[in-house]
């Protein structure tokens, strides 16, 4: 047959076809998709799907409810989601419930800027209005992140989410309190805290972060007037080092370390004293060299050790000095007692350190002990008081403790104490790191003010205390990964009592009735109704109009005062496995939850409201498994922060990209470690979805048409289909190991993987002959078409949780009338499907194949072959695994032809076999180039 008339045989090739397009163009596809899961319920048609079958609870974190969500709430998210899904492809009732937070300080903050901005003073609006500008303010965020989140494909009861502003959330917040309460486990006091004086405010842990600054260091003079085991020492000074000068006005005490010892360095005509280790050309005499100070450079030079002997290690006792100012009289007059303390160390300053009990933890402590009260001077502004006697009559800028100019060298402290010849030094040098507000990131203070608090060490009756309690508790949860337990267990082991008092206006108040000793009342019928009136009418029911209300007629109201202090809001988050888990709202929830999943800072936040809430409240951590994923930063590895200009919007990303890729980026990094994200980043993403995409495209084309009745049984399959089940019963096995450990990269990499180089690279590419050539009704190809099958079915459920949107549209493309995908669950695998003897063979004809495949490639950059069809390929005689014969491998390498020699190495030339005008391949059996192979004879008749 000359080549003009030969026949075109490719209307006799079963070539897949599918509607499915390979173009995703999934920003304009999956809104309709949304819409379409929105419109049947698909949550609540999974909790009906999955009625009484084993519960997996997972409660969510609430969110804050201010501002677009960013990439942070996006990575969260879509792991709960994987965590939920995962757990529903098990079979198990997996609902999800979402919430916010609403209470506190940062929506405070927004509804006080938009006051400052029209120029209005939010203090002089009546607090029920106040509270509900903050109420809208914070359901407009609710409503907005909800959308933002749904059209990630988070999967949820979106109609139904829990709100901490909820009337019925604010009583069971109430009432949790009131248990804290009845058990006598709050008490009030005064003891430092860590303050905000820009938001007038206690602040929490979690709500601080901690910036670099540079501070005012001095060194100070303190003589002693008292010293009875040392009278030698009257008139010499102690010199202790600080960074906060402001807090000297309030300075009461000394302290010295017990394990150090002390002498004196005679100075510029000063005896000073300091740790034994402060020597010459220390840091002290740099900062006396290079700083401010009242003596001549002379005096500087001159110093030297003075003459006096180590002083005696008891001379401290009985001690005690003038406060620098004590010119003035009164409380300054008085002088300060010199005291043995474990917190003094020699690695900064001079061994000594001034003590001031209204701003330190330590200082409040040691003074209590030796009975000095804190005196209060500092506002809740952070402002000197005016009737101060020591900085008393200056302009507020010049008493304002976090003014900068406050506390510089020729500030009013530092001027003041140079004035009395008490300042050796001063210099605005020194850089360290300091806590500041999140919210306003503006520098804290401690301050001491009456608080109410929670004792972590009371014994709660049962020999226990709160602290032993929860220690105990997060030696039994299991945390993912390990070293979460460490983290929290260091936190809850060192934290101090609980402050539960904010000095705001948004939030859940602090419902006591305190009486004029301080006490506070322990009424359960008081309480009830307190309760029940909040859960009419919300926070704005705890009135004073109500007092007699509430009080009833046991109780005369002019013996106690109203509380109007709120509750720091992760007490509101920490009684939220409370108002959700045991609420009859959602009876598809139970307690305890599974699991709690947040970013590693809620370590010293949710986590730990929740475990110390739950553990003084019902005994034990309200969570079984803790989750904790790292932070995402930019491409480069750099914090995202709106100057830097290096955030990355969520919103843009699925504008531009679609959900599904931000959720495959998720699911695709080490998430418990801090990761990147970036332009390069997601295009290597979006090559990484269109390579599964791809996939999924294949099996749709190749299975059109596919009917059960073309199924083969697996006795009768070839050993390649054996291998391949062998391959998926594997990989099952594998991906419930990794939703048992929570570990969504390997997951997703375990699929891409398979996808790309079992399937893709290796069984796809050695079956399109057959799948194309065959004849339908035969067995090997029947065999094939079975097993793309099960691929299918397996391959579509595992994506599901990972890719939402296109699972959906692979799954309707081939059963438009089905159930969605996501009311799907893998089941057991057969166990025969496993054959590590055949998955071995093929291991070692796979490492042969990549020895031929690497041999090949240079003839067909040569061009000498176009294809590997027309290659005829020689190994070794020892290279052959066991139980193939040439045919086989021809077929296993897409190989013209396969042969063995004595020698070493693959050889490949081009076959000289005509090619088969319908399967392409080079064989004996086709006489002339174009003619059919003996195979495709057979087909075709």
């Amino acid at each position: 047959m000359s080549d003009d008339t030969k026949k075109d045989w490719r209307d006799t090739v079963f070539l897949p076809k599918t509607d499915f397009p390979m173009k995703a163009g999934l920003p304009q596809k999956e809104p309709g998709i949304l819409a379409g899961w929105q419109q049947d319920d698909l949550h609540g048609a999974l909790r009906a799907e999955r009625a009484g079958s084993e519960k997996f609870i997972l409660h969510d974190g609430p969110p804050y409810a201010n501002g677009d969500i960013h990439v942070g709430h996006a990575l969260n998210h879509i792991l709960k989601d994987m965590v939920v899904r995962t757990q529903s492809l098990l079979g198990k009732d997996a609902p999800y419930v979402p919430g916010w937070d609403c209470h506190g300080l940062p929506i405070e903050w927004k509804v006080e800027e938009q006051y400052r901005k029209k120029k209005l003073n939010k203090d002089e609006v009546p607090r029920a209005e106040f509270r509900a500008e903050c109420r809208a303010y914070a359901q407009k965020w609710v409503d907005t992140q909800r959308e933002q989140l749904k059209r990630l494909g988070i999967m949820g009861d979106w109609d139904k989410p829990y709100l901490t502003m909820d009337y019925d959330s604010e009583a069971t917040i109430v009432a949790e309190l009131m248990k804290f309460a009845e058990a006598g486990n709050l008490y009030r006091g005064s003891k430092p805290v860590m303050w905000s004086p820009v938001e007038k405010t206690a602040l929490a842990e979690a709500e601080v972060e901690y910036e670099d600054i540079t501070s005012t260091q001095i060194d100070v003079a303190f003589e002693i007037v008292e010293a009875p085991n040392a009278p030698e020492l009257v008139g010499a000074n102690l010199v202790i080092w600080t960074t906060t000068p402001w807090t000297i006005p309030v300075n009461q005490a000394i302290a010295y370390g017990d394990n150090y010892r002390y002498r004196v360095l005679e100075f510029g005509g000063k005896r000073l004293i300091m740790e034994k280790s402060i020597q010459i050309g220390s840091d002290f005499i740099e900062r006396l060299q290079h700083g401010s100070h009242p003596f001549e450079q002379s005096a500087v030079d001159n110093a030297e050790i003075g003459h006096t002997e180590e002083i005696p290690s008891d001379a401290f006792d009985g001690m005690k000095v003038l406060h620098p100012m004590h010119k003035l009289g009164g409380f300054f007059a008085t002088p300060r007692p010199v005291l043995k303390a474990d917190f003094v160390d020699n690695e900064q300053g001079t061994g000594l350190v001034h003590m001031s009990p209204d701003h330190g933890e330590d200082d409040f402590y040691l003074c209590r002990e030796n009975g000095i009260d804190p005196v209060f001077a500092v506002d809740d502004g952070g402002v000197y008081r005016d009737d101060w006697p020591w900085l008393g009559g200056r302009d507020e800028r010049r008493r304002s403790v976090i003014n900068p100019n406050f506390n510089a060298p020729d500030g009013p402290i530092c001027s003041d104490l140079s004035e009395v010849g008490a300042l050796l030094s001063a210099s605005a040098d020194y850089k360290h790191s300091y806590p500041h507000s999140w919210r306003s990131k503006a520098k804290i203070i401690y301050r001491c003010t009456p608080q109410w608090f929670v004792p972590m060490d009371k014994d709660l009756g049962d020999g226990g205390t709160l602290r032993s309690r929860a220690m105990g508790e997060i030696e039994r949860v299991r945390f993912v990964p390990e070293r979460g337990r460490n983290r929290i267990r260091s936190m809850v082991e060192g934290r101090p009592d609980w402050v539960l008092s904010r000095q705001r206006a948004w939030g859940v108040p602090i419902t006591l009735f305190v009486r004029k000793d301080g006490t506070y009342l322990q009424d359960s019928g008081v309480n009830s109704r307190v309760v029940d009136a909040i859960r009419e009418g919300g926070v704005d029911a705890w009135d004073e109009a109500r007092k007699a209300e509430f009080l009833g007629s046991d109780h005369n109201p002019d013996d106690f005062e109203m509380v109007h202090d709120i509750l720091d809001v992760w007490f509101d988050s920490g009684c939220t496995h409370v108002f959700v888990l045991e609420s009859d709202r959602w009876p598809a929830l139970t307690w305890p939850a599974n699991l709690y999943l947040e970013g590693s800072d809620q370590h010293r936040g949710w986590f730990q409201s929740s475990l110390l809430e739950s553990c003084a409240t019902r005994g034990r951590a309200p969570y079984d498994q803790v989750l904790t994923h790292g932070f995402t930063m930019d491409q480069n590895g750099r914090k995202m922060s709106k100057s830097l200009g290096n955030t990355v919007d969520p919103l843009k990303i699925v504008d531009q990209y679609g959900a599904d890729i931000l959720r495959l980026w998720a699911l695709s990094v080490d998430s418990t470690m801090d990761h990147r994200i970036g332009d390069e980043i997601l295009k290597g993403v979006a090559d990484q979805y269109r390579k599964l995409r791809n996939t999924f495209r294949y099996l749709l084309g190749a299975l059109e048409g596919y009917e059960a009745s073309e199924a083969v049984d697996y006795a009768e399959m070839p050993e390649l289909e054996r291998y391949t089940l062998h391959q998926l019963a594997q990989l099952d096995a594998k991906l419930r190991q990794c939703i048992a450990d929570y570990d969504f990269n390997e997951y997703t990499r375990l699929l891409t993987e398979f996808a790309n180089e079992d399937l893709s690279a290796f069984l796809f590419d050695i079956r399109k002959d057959r799948l194309y050539c065959d004849d339908p009704a035969w067995t090997q190809r029947r065999a094939y078409r079975t097993v793309l099958d099960t691929l299918f079915h397996a391959l579509v459920r595992y994506a599901a949780p990972v890719l939402v949107f296109t699972a959906e549209e692979v799954w309707t493309t081939r059963f438009p009338e089905g159930k969605s995908i996501h009311l799907q669950q893998i089941d057991a695998l057969p166990d025969n499907w496993t054959d590590e003897a055949l998955a071995a063979r093929f291991a070692a004809l796979r490492e042969l194949r990549e020895d031929v495949t690497e041999a090949i490639e240079p003839l067909r950059r040569e061009k000498t072959i176009r294809s590997s069809n027309e290659a005829a390929v020689s190994v070794p005689a020892g290279s052959v695994p066991q139980g193939f014969d040439m045919d086989d491998l021809a077929e296993l390498f897409i190989a013209a032809s396969v042969s063995t020699h004595d020698g070493d190495g693959v050889t490949v030339t081009r076959s000289s076999c005509n090619k088969c005008g319908r399967c392409w391949r080079l064989l004996p059996s086709v006489l002339e180039d174009g003619d059919l192979c003996s195979r495709c004879e057979g087909v075709v008749d």
